[in-house]
């Protein structure tokens, strides 16, 4: 069929296919009619369960850990039936919602990630607590899909339309149609940004139905006919892309803009934004450069005031010179731009990250008019401004020695006798050892001096002796005669040093 695709599965039985669907809708779809039990097909529900969230990852879902690794896939099956009991809890169970015919009117609101299953299918059976622990990745992680299942035996008008013809199937609707212009506004009251393909049938519009496949966990891609748009949006040609934010919208350019999904993965944030940790990870995936006002919301100040102001300004006023290279926001604190930096930032205060090499700028002076403001901008977007920090090699000893440094002062501040036990302890052995070895040093050489002294000899008495004797051998040499006499003399006081004894038996 024209206009779809199919995309290799790591497993037997299950293909992803995005494409023309019930209004231009993609779909994974996983499993068909149930097969009898065979050995390489009794893990097929939960290999679904890997190989969708692998899919969400190649496509840069922001998901966020536990991850599901091929070990964790492997452990999947051991852990399934206390999963069913611990994922019957009411606070699980509410990240999937039961869906009925009303589903057909109401999908248009949000983006859905639905399991058509039967009741008497086995393989269903097996695939539900993991679809449990799939709403909860994506709801923990902040994604916009809803996960939903419906029963296709109940509902059978509703999964032949979505072109149910196996269980379990899953689909990913990517692009939605807006039939009316009062479903339009309906959907743009909803969302703070959303895509827009305007137009028929064209190659601008596989392009877009792939990008949509690609980027559909991060925001919300529809198409419509160009008079379901409001009466004074004209477009300078059709087909056409729009995006809707900031309370007004922006064309798709292929030739300043360059690809649609570079465009899209740049237009998919408002353009000034409350940033935190996970939306700073999020911007980094977009190649552009952030500028922040770092302010305290707990303790408001005029100047904290003034500095978000400024930077809202810019994102406005000027999104025509700084839109395709700046993200603008503000952040309440400093201590994740301190992890960052490896440092410390006053509050309130203006510093722009590059995400992609870890470095950061700061402005030479307090920032004090809009003016001043631009001409730092300028200054990092030519290349003129100081850069701190980077990825090479003394910053990456430096992020290893500060993380480490981190966690010991964070164990030591949640739990100080922790801390002392996890770090006192290694410490302890490690000193106890040198010291064994360093006292076993000097106890091996008090043994040897020892042993000389029961000879009779250190080293300096055997040298003095050794000089004595050459000295001795050299004045025989000198005077034959004379130690000839003082050997018989020698030999007479032998002889009068006998005692009475001795000469009596001479």
């Amino acid at each position: 069929m024209r206009g779809e695709r199919t995309v290799t599965s790591p497993f037997p039985g299950c293909s992803a296919h995005s494409g023309k669907m019930a209004g231009a809708r993609a779909a994974i779809v996983c499993g068909g009619t149930e097969h009898p039990e065979h050995s390489e097909h009794s893990q097929h529900s939960q290999r679904c369960q890997h190989s969708f969230i692998s899919a969400l990852r190649r496509r840069g879902a922001p998901l966020s850990p536990p991850s599901f690794s091929r070990a964790d896939t492997a452990r999947i099956a051991g852990r399934a039936a206390a999963l069913t009991v611990a994922l019957l809890s009411p606070v699980v169970l509410a990240f999937v919602e039961d869906l009925d015919d009303k589903f057909k009117d109401n999908r248009m609101d949000d983006v859905w990630l639905v399991d058509f299953y039967a009741p008497w299918c086995g393989y269903c059976k097996k695939l539900e607590p993991i679809w449990y622990e799939v709403g909860t990745e994506l709801k923990n992680s902040g994604s916009p899909v809803r996960v939903g299942k419906m029963d296709a035996t109940a509902y059978s008008g509703v999964a032949s339309e979505f072109g149910v013809r196996g269980y379990p199937t899953i689909k990913l609707p990517a692009v939605r149609s807006l039939p009316s212009r009062q479903m339009f506004e309906h959907v743009q009251k909803r969302h703070d940004v959303l895509f827009v393909y305007v137009g028929g049938e064209s190659l601008l519009k596989e392009k877009y139905i792939d990008v949509a496949s690609e980027l559909i966990v991060y925001t919300y891609f529809f198409s419509a006919s160009e008079d379901v748009l409001p009466e004074p949006l004209t477009l300078p040609e059709l087909p056409s892309v729009v995006v809707f934010k900031d309370g007004t919208y922006f064309t798709y350019d292929e030739y300043e803009d360059g690809s649609l999904s570079s465009w899209v993965n740049r237009e998919r944030f408002q353009g000034y934004l409350q940033i935190d940790g996970f939306t700073l990870y999020e911007l980094g995936e977009t190649g552009k450069l952030v500028a922040i006002a770092v302010i305290d919301d707990k303790d408001p100040t005029e100047e904290s005031a003034r500095l978000k102001s400024l930077i809202q300004k810019v994102s406005s006023e000027y999104r025509d010179d700084f839109n395709r290279d700046f993200q603008f926001g503000h952040m309440n604190g400093s201590d994740y731009i301190n992890s960052l930096i490896m440092g410390e930032v006053s509050v309130p205060s203006i510093i722009i990250l590059n995400t992609s090499n870890e470095q950061y700028f700061l402005p030479s002076e307090p920032v004090e008019s809009l003016e001043q403001l631009i001409l730092f901008i300028r200054s990092v977007l030519d290349g003129t401004a100081q850069a701190y920090g980077g990825d090479g090699v003394f910053q990456r000893i430096k992020r290893v020695a500060y993380d480490a440094r981190s966690t010991v002062m964070s164990v030591f501040r949640s739990s100080p006798l922790l801390g002392c036990f996890l770090f006192g302890l290694p410490l302890g052995v490690i000193s106890l050892m040198c010291y064994g070895i360093c006292m076993a040093e000097s106890d091996d050489g008090a043994e040897d001096m020892e042993l000389m002294k029961r000879e009779g000899l250190t080293d300096e008495e055997e040298e003095e002796e050794e000089e004595e004797e050459r000295r001795h051998q050299a004045a025989k040499l000198e005077r034959p005669g004379e130690e000839d006499e003082e050997e018989e003399e020698e030999g007479d006081e032998e002889v009068e040093e006998k005692s009475p004894v001795e000469k009596k038996l001479d």
